[in-house]
């Protein structure tokens, strides 16, 4: 059974108002309104518009996931010829998703790939995506906003990077994906204030005891923000809290841009070319992009473009670029200062589970149900700077075993642990960990089946990210006791994936300007969270969709203005 938290809801607003809160869609975005209503899941791709390839289209998008999906709907929308080549296959979650978790692997990009450093990161479910909607198809749905300190942090506290852009210049981006996806939560006093389309969820017995801990310990927790319908919402069917957010959406509820922004994409002239794996940017004599070469089926096929934006992610976004070689560019495309996939960044993601006297059932949906922001700013007295958000998480029978197994439980211990599954419950933090130039993708000497060299992630945590995790997992022990817990165990983990073609005001410090736009590639993008100079204590999706869409509109001219290239290389 789910709670509802006392005191939540609409409040003193007129009856009218509480009636119509979050059923109002934005403009600009049919997505809602295009779904089959017996279909709700998904769009159909069929009859989708189809471009020759010997044609160049205005603009060429790698990667269809929170970046590549909003910027192809974006510009469609101001009658942009658009192709995005997606890795993945065109999902349709009646027929390819399950309600389990060992079935739902094809969800995740499970490639091979190459980690080091002295705290590698291990890639695939946790942080990757695979084919059209991205990483949000399983992500869980979490969907707050940075913080103005995010884009200043250098400013503010002497670590990391400032920004090229400010706060104030999502804002508005912000306020428009919250009613698209639409988001659910209550009033959130963080960061920049503000409320939420959709009013917030109930919670569960475990989230109600989160709550009461974390005020024993003057700690204050909000409900959401969940990019999940709390209602209907237009085709869209209301939450029916079944537990597995994280193995793909198959009522439709969660956003995710397979259903937030693909639908739209499609009405106004998107073509998406699933599980086709680009390899190549390829450019003119000129130093300009001229398409993409890329593999589908076994076969090399090539799509010309006045334009290219790649959207793959913090990873695989350096990868194409670093093995785009050429006599102008021998180490990489646009990285003649050696910066792409430098400074990629990982969040601390520790988790703490506490076990109640009575049953909770932390597998009902969504996983995180409250959260809190609170120690998301830099403090003084806690000997490192940035910070950390708390939200809860509930990690279904497998997930609930690598956790014990983590703690070191196998055998007759892991079985009893297994038994007791329903009577425990977890929170996490998302610690903010500082850019570093040494933390890095690079090309490994392995190969894919296409022939292209895999992704090498080198990572090393420093004394700040230490001291950082070790006071967020303090904070949420005490949560956990506070709150009545009879046991404890605790995780160290890593979630989410940032930079890598760090977006910046000079081109020296920097792989994109302000624009997205390569600083020695005038027509070249780069469009996910691998421009992001820093991370904050904030899962990142509603950030990419945000900056996306804010590119779009610096493009709404329908021309990439010409831009002498600033050479690091001599041509």
């Amino acid at each position: 059974m789910k709670a509802r938290r006392d005191g939540l809801g609409a409040g003193a607003k007129p009856r009218l108002a509480r009636a119509l809160k979050g059923a109002v869609r934005p403009a600009g975005n049919d997505s809602a309104l295009l779904l089959d209503p017996s279909h709700p899941s998904a769009p159909r791709p069929q009859g989708m518009r189809r471009y020759p390839e010997r044609e160049p289209v205005d603009m060429l998008i790698v990667g269809c996931g929170a970046g590549g999906a909003t910027l192809a709907q974006r510009l469609a929308r101001r009658g942009w010829k658009v192709v995005v080549l997606e890795a993945g296959p065109f999902w349709d979650p009646d027929e390819d998703w399950v309600s389990d978790e060992a079935g739902s692997h094809a969800l995740y990009w499970t490639e091979p790939r190459v980690i080091g450093g002295s705290d590698p990161v291990e890639l695939g479910k946790n942080n990757s995506g695979r084919g059209v909607g991205g990483s949000m198809v399983h992500f869980a749905g979490f969907a707050p906003r940075f913080h103005p300190s995010d884009f200043e942090v250098h400013s503010r506290d002497g670590v990391g990077a400032d920004w090229p852009i400010s706060y104030e210049e999502l804002r508005p981006h912000y306020q428009r994906l919250e009613h698209e996806l639409p988001v659910a939560g209550e009033h959130w006093p963080w960061g920049d204030p503000h409320s939420y389309p959709h009013s917030p969820h109930p919670v569960g017995g475990g989230a109600l005891r989160m709550i009461e801990g974390a005020e024993r310990c003057g700690i204050e927790m909000r409900v959401g923000p969940v990019a999940i319908a709390n209602g209907s919402f237009g085709n869209r069917p209301h939450c029916i809290y079944r537990g597995l957010c994280l193995q793909g959406c198959k009522v439709g509820a969660k956003g995710s841009p397979l259903v937030t922004h693909v639908p739209d994409a499609l009405a106004h002239g998107v073509e998406i070319r699933a599980e086709c794996m680009a390899t190549r940017i390829e450019l003119d004599e000129a130093g300009r992009c001229s398409g993409v070469t890329y593999f589908s089926e076994g076969r090399e096929h090539f799509q010309g473009a006045e334009a290219v934006a790649v959207a793959g992610y913090s990873i695989e976004t350096p990868r194409l670029l670093l093995h785009s070689t050429s006599a102008r560019f021998p180490n990489g495309l646009a990285n003649g200062n050696d910066l792409v996939g430098r400074g990629v960044m990982v969040q601390g993601a520790p988790q703490i589970a506490g076990r109640f006297p009575e049953e909770l059932r932390m597998y009902k949906a969504p996983p995180p149900e409250i959260a809190s922001e609170q120690f998301y700013e830099t403090e003084e007295g806690r000997g490192f700077a940035r910070g950390f958000s708390i939200q809860t998480v509930g990690p279904l029978p497998i997930g609930w075993a690598e956790h014990v197994l983590a703690d070191g439980h196998w055998g007759q211990a892991l079985r009893e642990y297994m038994r007791d599954y329903n009577h425990w419950y977890v929170i996490g933090a998302l610690n903010e960990l500082l850019p570093l130039p040494e933390n890095r993708v690079t090309l490994a000497e392995e190969t894919d089946a296409n022939g292209m060299p895999v992704a090498r992630m080198d990572y090393s945590q420093c004394d700040n990210d230490r001291a950082n995790i070790a006071f967020g997992k303090q904070r949420m022990r005490e949560i956990v006791r506070a709150a009545g817990a009879q046991d404890v165990l605790e995780i160290d983990r890593y979630a989410h994936l940032v930079g890598g073609c760090r977006m910046s005001e000079e081109p020296e410090s920097g792989v994109v300007d302000s624009d997205h736009r390569t600083w020695e590639v005038p027509n070249l993008f780069v469009a996910d969270g691998s421009v992001m100079p820093t991370q904050g204590s904030a899962n990142p999706a509603l950030t990419i969709m945000a900056l996306s869409a804010r590119l779009a509109e610096r493009l709404a001219d329908k021309r990439v203005t010409h831009r002498t290239p600033r050479e690091r290389v001599p041509a």
